[in-house]
């Protein structure tokens, strides 16, 4: 049985440690996995990564990975964050033409809430 390809658990081929696809080992986490547990790099460095060739382009893809153990817990929203993050949501959601809030997220293509968009008045 031959070795996977990306497999270096030492980093010599590829500077870091390397493991290919749902091959990492325990205690080592992608970004996303550490978010779904509440939880941030905290400033540390990347411990290993993950290499996999993509099937549809066949370039090789890569996910940094870091340590459960020295990661930090996700910092509270704060009152102002909150409050700029409603604002924002606010804007994509505010059509430009009629000025009303559509209820949704304008569709890029259109820049406009789907009446403005069709030349219908908008609603009372």
């Amino acid at each position: 049985m031959s070795r996977p390809r990306f497999w270096d658990p030492d980093g010599e081929r590829f500077g870091l440690p390397t493991y290919p696809w749902r091959m990492a080992p325990d205690g080592y986490l992608t970004r996303r996995q550490l978010r779904t547990r509440g939880l941030r790099p905290g400033g540390q460095p990347v411990a290993a990564q993950i290499l996999w060739r993509s099937r549809r382009t066949k370039d090789v893809r890569a996910a940094h990975l870091y340590r459960a153990c020295l990661a930090k817990p996700v910092r509270p929203m704060t009152p102002a964050k909150t409050a700029a993050l409603a604002a924002a949501n606010l804007a994509r959601r505010t059509c430009p033409l009629c000025g009303r809030d559509a209820g949704y997220v304008l569709p890029a293509h259109l820049g406009t809430c789907l009446p403005c968009a069709d030349g219908l008045p908008a609603a009372a």
